[in-house]
């Protein structure tokens, strides 16, 4: 029988222990032979990221995975501070990574004790791991006391011999502030990477380069072949001796192109949609090229879709697969990818093109154990009116099969700010989302102005304009929802994460629409983030802001705390204390202003978190203390969490 309970009250089976210990989110994987590999991170081991298989044989009796490197290794690359491509496999399963202890790149396998292959060097840093024409290449960043990091293309020795002499691993190339992508060619003469310089981001300019590898495996002249001002290129792969297949967003969108040697580019199956996203980490994919010239690429407006383009066909696959895809491993016509659907949980997921009526199949799910259907929102794509233009967003509406509100009562909302600010929410089911949802919270995620997934024209709306657009956007994403009868508008909070924590904090000193905040990390002081983050983002604020010391009175306007009069909104603060991207003082710095106002708050500092939770402990307080601080301040009593005590007086209600 249906129960009536008010909205935020109602009972649920899915526990923040449910959403942090059952949760194990997996990468796009790859082929060894007929067995499938993957990264998995494992919250309930301090969040270390391990390689796990499924052999062919253990598929086909419905076995379980088994851990090729069990703890304390750590597959983690630091470059860029986001990392990403941190292994890879040769074809007989010797397994190279790179270890989050210590930065190295180690080579192991199945039964096998690791042995390091880089030297001992605090300093260096490794990703992007690339096997080809029998040697290991990677992207090496050294913080060697300058500004700005050296950074190159390296060849790693396979036999160890680079563990104790640094001399023979051979700089192949270098030249610019960032590179990325290294792929050699088909025949081993050539190289084809990604690079670009500051002040731009990836996905403000990057250049498609190719040079000849010499005899000594350097790479000696090199030439742009696609991009540059005004043109992001991504992932390339070489599909001949004379022709890379890439996306490019040359047309606004970022669609793929086929471009020869002396840089003539012919589009592939243009579409009005994004083949590509920003390049946060390394070894992202996008396309999956096959022997037969077929590809398998996703393509991005707002959701995500999988496409077949085989030269002018283009045949969708049918799947519940619409956020967050990304493609890894190719076999014959085999393809792996990740992501979730509108109502099914992230997994990897293999699919065999040649099937009369190709169906994915999950490998490895997210999750140890997927609630019913029945307790996971659908989400709705919802487009508001904004001052600056259309505002998308995802609506998830409050879900609970056993439960329903009083007549007339309209919900509480979550608004999600995602980070970046250069980032996308694409609509996919989720955990953390269904936490809220069942409880009778209802979730809007938010694809502010700035966000991909909808061209070049939308996410360049928050070009200079960041603080402005994005809140602007957000405050307008809250008003509709809440004009629309979905949403009480009494019972309004928002919730970001890094830059999605800035567009909180700018939200909520503009004006009284949110009832709530909620800052993971989030930036407060535009000065404070230029002089201190890292160097990936150290000009990122160019073009989000002004260039600095130019634009300085602008961040001084621009920043939250400069306008502390203005903190009169509760607001839960969640920081973590070696985070080299936001770091704590600016989350502490919220937090006393908050204080000296004696507006109710609650600083939550978690001990050996970086940029993003990532331990089971850290992941249930976080979900806890966000569930019990929305219950105080709008006004419902969570059925199942402890009371999080807060400083400072609550509004009256």
């Amino acid at each position: 029988m249906t129960q009536t309970l008010p909205y935020g009250s109602w009972p649920s089976p899915l526990s923040a222990r449910d959403v942090a210990a059952g949760s194990h989110p997996v990468d796009a994987g790859r082929y060894v032979g007929d067995d499938i590999w993957w990264l998995e991170r494992l919250p309930a081991e301090n969040g270390r990221s391990a390689v796990r298989r499924l052999t062919a044989e253990a598929a086909a009796r419905g076995g379980e995975p088994e851990t090729v490197l069990s703890a304390p290794w750590d597959v983690r690359s630091r470059v860029h501070e986001y990392g990403g491509g941190a292994w890879t496999t040769d074809a007989t399963g010797s397994l190279f990574f790179v270890h989050g202890g210590d930065q190295r790149v180690w080579r192991g396998g199945v039964g096998l004790e690791p042995v390091a292959l880089t030297p001992e060097d605090p300093r260096a840093r490794y990703a992007d791991l690339v096997l080809a024409a029998g040697r290991l290449l990677a992207v090496r960043e050294v913080h060697a006391g300058e500004p700005v990091p050296q950074r190159d293309i390296v060849a790693i020795p396979l036999d160890g011999s680079g563990s104790a002499d640094p001399a023979s691993l051979i700089s192949v190339v270098a030249g610019s502030d960032f590179l990325a992508a290294p792929q050699v060619s088909p025949d081993g003469r050539r190289l084809a990477w990604i690079a670009w310089d500051h002040p731009d981001m990836p996905w403000d300019a990057s250049e498609l380069r190719v040079g000849d590898l010499d005899a000594d495996g350097t790479v000696g002249s090199w030439r742009t072949l696609a991009g540059g001002a005004g043109v992001s290129v991504l992932q390339p792969e070489w599909v001949s001796d004379r022709e890379i297949l890439h996306s490019s967003d040359r047309t606004g969108r970022w669609n793929l192109d086929r471009t020869d040697l002396d840089g003539r580019s012919v589009a592939v199956a243009p579409a009005d949609a994004d083949t590509g996203g920003p390049l946060w980490n390394l070894g992202a994919r996008w396309f999956a090229p096959l022997a037969d010239g077929r590809v398998l690429a996703v393509r991005t407006d707002g959701a995500d879709v999988l496409a077949v383009l085989d030269g002018d066909d283009v045949r969708g696959l049918p799947a519940d697969a619409s956020s967050r895809l990304l493609l890894g491993g190719v076999h014959g016509t085999r393809v792996l990818f990740s992501g979730s659907g509108s109502s099914t949980l992230g997994g990897l997921w293999e699919v065999d093109l040649d099937d009369a009526a190709p169906a994915p199949r999950l490998v490895r799910g997210t999750v140890d154990e997927a609630p019913d259907a029945a307790w996971l929102p659908v989400a709705q794509e919802l487009t508001f009116d904004g001052d600056h233009g259309p505002v998308h967003a995802f609506a998830y509406p409050p879900t609970n099969p056993d439960v329903a509100a009083p007549d007339g009562e309209l919900p509480p909302y979550l608004l999600l700010a995602h980070g970046g600010p250069t980032a996308h929410a694409s609509g996919g089911a989720a955990m953390d989302v269904a936490f809220f949802t069942s409880r009778g919270i209802g979730v809007l995620d938010v694809n502010y102005g700035g966000s991909t997934g909808y061209g070049r024209a939308y996410r360049e709306r928050l070009r200079g304009q960041w603080g402005v657009i994005d809140r602007d956007d957000m405050i307008a994403a809250a008003a509709g929802i809440a004009e629309a009868g979905v949403a009480d508008a009494d019972r309004l909070a928002i919730r970001g994460g890094s830059a999605g924590g800035w567009t909180v904090l700018c939200a909520l000193t503009a004006g009284d629409v949110f009832a709530a905040g909620i800052s993971r990390y989030g930036v407060a002081d535009l000065r404070a983030l230029a002089a201190d983050t890292h160097d990936f983002e150290a000009r990122y604020l160019d073009g989000l802001v002004g260039p600095y010391p130019e634009a300085e009175a602008l961040y001084v306007e621009r920043s939250p705390l400069t306008h502390l009069d203005r903190f009169t909104t509760p607001m839960l603060i969640e920081q973590g204390t070696e985070d080299p991207v936001v770091p704590p003082a600016q989350s502490e710095a919220v937090r006393d202003a908050l204080a000296e106002r004696g507006i109710a708050h609650a600083y939550l500092a978690f001990e050996g978190e970086s940029h993003g939770f990532r331990r089971a402990e850290t992941i249930v307080a976080s979900l806890e203390a966000e569930l019990s601080f929305l219950g105080q301040v709008v006004g419902f009593t969570p059925a199942d969490v402890p009371v999080l005590p807060l400083e400072g007086e609550l509004p009256a209600r």
